[in-house]
């Protein structure tokens, strides 16, 4: 329509755009042809987590966040990014800490507590509690 010779603003009615829009879309055209008008990805600022810091946040998750001093079972994002604030002084987001965490194959929601680290004794213990419970049959109980 802008090559015919169709004003600007009547294009951007038709196609019911701002008028800056069309003139962008039209210097975009002249400037760099079809591949000017073509949508790009925004360029977002790079993550300020250094690389060099996945090796020790991996050894975080795996031990778990009572090795580190804090009082809870799991990790969660926000977790990992106020412990990275505390430790290192990054400050950084929760979504950064979940790309990170990504890119070296960590997944927070799996438990990282296994059987093998438990205590002996206690394991002991509770098993013996288990069988003086028995696995004895119940009466049925009836609905009449």
């Amino acid at each position: 329509m802008a090559h015919r010779g169709r004003a600007r603003q009547d294009i951007a009615a038709d196609l019911g755009v701002h008028r800056r829009t069309v003139t962008r879309w039209v210097n975009a055209y002249c400037d760099r042809g079809l591949d000017g008008l073509r949508p790009r990805k925004a360029r977002g600022t790079t993550g300020n987590i250094p690389r060099a810091l996945a090796g020790e946040v991996r050894r975080w998750v795996i031990e778990g966040p009572a090795k580190q001093g804090l009082d809870r079972a799991n990790w969660t994002h926000e977790g990992v990014a106020d412990h990275l604030l505390k430790t290192h002084g990054i400050r950084t987001s929760r979504s950064a800490a979940q790309r990170l965490c990504s890119a070296i194959d960590i997944r927070l929601y799996r438990p990282t507590c296994r059987y093998e680290r438990g205590d002996p004794a206690k394991q002991a213990k509770a098993r013996e509690e288990l069988a003086a419970l028995g696995n004895g049959r119940r009466p049925a109980a009836s609905s009449c």
